[in-house]
């Protein structure tokens, strides 16, 4: 199984969603990053994605996006490809 690092908040809906699909798809562990209670983290994000919104979700070296782009790829059937690789 691959590893899945997500940077998220505590308090984030999309980050509680996209770690529900994660799971559904056979994903026992997710690093999670909280960038509120880390904040020099969130730079370090910002600087790994170019985005300032989280979730920001990578499956090994694959970053796959946000909730919206994660839900995407599953509806394509990508996502456990990827997670199995």
């Amino acid at each position: 199984m691959a590893r899945v690092v997500m940077y998220s908040t505590v308090v984030c809906p999309y980050c509680q969603m996209a770690e529900r699909l994660l799971k559904q798809r056979g994903v026992q562990e997710i690093e999670k990053v909280l960038i509120d209670r880390e904040p020099g983290r969130r730079e370090e994000m910002m600087t790994r994605t170019g985005r300032r919104t989280v979730p920001q979700i990578y499956i090994d070296d694959t970053h796959v996006g946000g909730f919206d782009d994660l839900s995407a790829l599953d509806r394509q059937g990508g996502l456990v490809p990827l997670l199995a690789a």
